[in-house]
């Protein structure tokens, strides 16, 4: 009778804390995209606003051929369109360049410069690892303070909820102009992502690198690939 007691009595721990962790997704979830809905803009709205340092173009995957997959060609699509409408002068490309043969900027770079863009208006930061480090690296390295971010709406929120927590003042321009395979699964990972991120804003480490600075209202050619 006494181990059943027990048993019962771990259950209902068990059971509480499940309950507990639930909750706290919840209200996390709640709060990132409760606190950054009303900064995701149009295109035309974002372009209206002034003094923007830069159009943040946030990296994905590219193609073992060097193309953007379809998720980055798209955020490339509205970044270039944000600066043809005067949105800023400056695009930031920052991604995934931590090893040999895998170039998320490269990719981007030549994207832009495809579509007309000045090389000199383009900078590339080749150690975007992760949301945060993008972020964290658009203030201290190419100090910007007032950025349009460009990548996904269910990306967005958790984009300008760091942002907002490093204290850069920062709007959103959605880049879904399709749908895409494994967006459910996309969405699920979102959640936990949005709790990591939530207390990384917390503690605000260091990005594994940072380095000179390379202020983004200079020349982009001083980030090009040496």
């Amino acid at each position: 009778m006494r181990k059943k007691r027990v048993i019962i009595r771990l259950i209902s721990i068990l059971l509480c804390l499940v309950i507990a962790g639930l909750c706290a997704v919840g209200v996390i979830n709640g709060t990132v995209v409760g606190q950054t809905r009303d900064r995701i803009l149009s295109p035309q709205a974002a372009a209206e606003l002034e003094g923007v340092d830069c159009i943040l173009v946030l990296g994905c995957l590219v193609k073992d051929d060097g193309v953007p997959s379809d998720m980055l060609s798209d955020r490339l699509r509205r970044g270039v369109e944000l600066y043809d409408l005067g949105a800023s002068q400056k695009l930031l490309m920052s991604g995934d360049h931590g090893r040999d043969g895998y170039n998320e900027v490269a990719a981007m770079k030549r994207y832009a410069l495809d579509a007309g863009v000045d090389s000199q208006d383009v900078f590339m930061d080749h150690a975007g690892f992760s949301t945060y480090e993008s972020l964290y690296r658009a203030r201290d390295v190419f100090r910007a303070k007032k950025i349009i971010i460009v990548s996904q709406e269910y990306h967005l929120y958790r984009a300008l909820y760091i942002a907002q927590k490093l204290g850069l003042e920062a709007y959103g321009v959605h880049a879904d102009y399709r749908g895409y395979t494994g967006q459910q699964a996309r969405d699920i990972r979102e959640v936990l992502a949005r709790i990591k991120d939530f207390g990384i804003s917390v503690l605000q480490p260091k990005p594994a690198y940072l380095g000179p600075t390379i202020p983004v209202w200079g020349d982009g050619n001083l980030t090009n690939d040496s």
